[in-house]
């Protein structure tokens, strides 16, 4: 009797592990299977417009057909992302709501002191969407100078008089500011507005004499003379303004604003769930709408498995951190 109970025992052991280890596997299947059956929110740090916002909504609609899902736009503006950021941190890691992350997120470690979320820890990668570099250096008319070098001979002639605008302290073009002023050895001053819209008009109206801001957002200005281009903060030209040249061919190829944007969900998201997201963005980047679309407005596309992105992350924090320090930038 001893032995016979002691043999059901026994099997009672093995046979339960692989019991649970069958139903553990069946759930995660279900659940791949079943993602996304809801809306996905995807959180953008930025107002309406360009950038990582202008990325997102081209690519909304192909992510809805592909998901048969509606994919929402939450824009949370303000803080440098800090904000949006932040509410993907807290969110349900569940894989309905997405952080589409820019350079905002890799250069705030290294800019703001006790954010309230861990870049390393609170979020996993799920795929790089694309590389591009948007930032332009433009003046007003009325200001006389031509060129990047005119500029410079310019600001050493009133040292601590010549200043430029950006959309925000910490913003990208803050750092390219900084990052000039260091590689020239010019002494120009930054002024901070609270959006690039804000900045863009300051320039416009001659507030400000020069600002660095996105190309999205400057373009029609420059083709309507309202405003000066100077330089493109990339290593290649623009496909929207191939007629401006980069700081690159210009003698200076560290002024380099490249952004790599991609999606983000709090840590703690099942791999499944990552890896079904990641699948959908692959196919919808790959998509002929998507890509004619993206061709035309400059951006490289990228995509990729998300430890692609993962490395992409990790590169680029090592890269701006060294930017921010060499240059002693700092929050204003």
């Amino acid at each position: 009797m001893n032995i016979l109970l002691l043999r059901i025992i026994d099997r009672r052991l093995i046979v339960l592990p692989l019991l649970f280890i069958c139903m553990l596997l069946l759930s995660h299947g279900v659940l791949s299977q079943s993602y996304p059956n809801q809306t996905i929110r995807a959180v953008v740090g930025y107002s309406a417009g360009g950038g990582a916002d202008g990325v997102i909504r081209l690519l909304a609609p192909a992510f809805s057909e592909l998901m048969k899902q509606p994919m929402v736009i939450d824009n949370r503006p303000g803080g440098g992302t800090v904000i949006a950021t932040q509410v993907v941190a807290n969110a349900k890691p569940d894989g309905y709501t997405v952080l589409v992350g820019d350079n905002a997120f890799i250069v705030n470690p290294y800019l703001i002191n006790k954010l309230p979320y861990d870049s390393m820890h609170d979020f996993l990668p799920v795929i790089a969407l694309e590389a591009s570099s948007s930032t332009l250096l433009v003046c007003h008319p009325s200001l006389p100078i031509k060129s990047v070098q005119d500029l410079i001979t310019l600001a050493k002639a009133k040292s601590g008089q010549i200043y430029y605008a950006s959309g925000g302290n910490g913003t990208v073009p803050h750092i390219m500011g900084a990052l000039f002023k260091y590689e020239a050895k010019i002494d120009w001053g930054h002024v901070p507005y609270k959006s690039t819209g804000l900045a863009v008009y300051a320039t416009m109206s001659g507030e400000v004499p020069l600002g660095l801001g996105g190309i999205f957002a400057v373009k029609s200005l420059v083709d309507s003379a309202r405003l000066r281009a100077l330089a493109l903060a990339s290593q290649e030209r623009s496909a929207l303004m191939p007629q401006v040249a980069t700081f690159k061919e210009l003698g200076w190829p560290t002024i380099d604003a490249t952004a790599y944007r991609g999606l983000l969900v709090p840590a703690g998201t099942p791999r499944e769930v990552v890896l079904q997201l990641n699948m959908l963005a692959n196919k919808a980047l790959q998509m002929a709408s998507v890509k004619a679309h993206m061709a035309e407005v400059g951006y490289r596309i990228l995509g990729g498995s998300p430890e692609d992105y993962g490395r992409i992350i990790q590169v680029e924090m090592k890269k701006w951190a060294s930017i921010i320090q060499r240059a002693h930038i700092k929050i204003d």
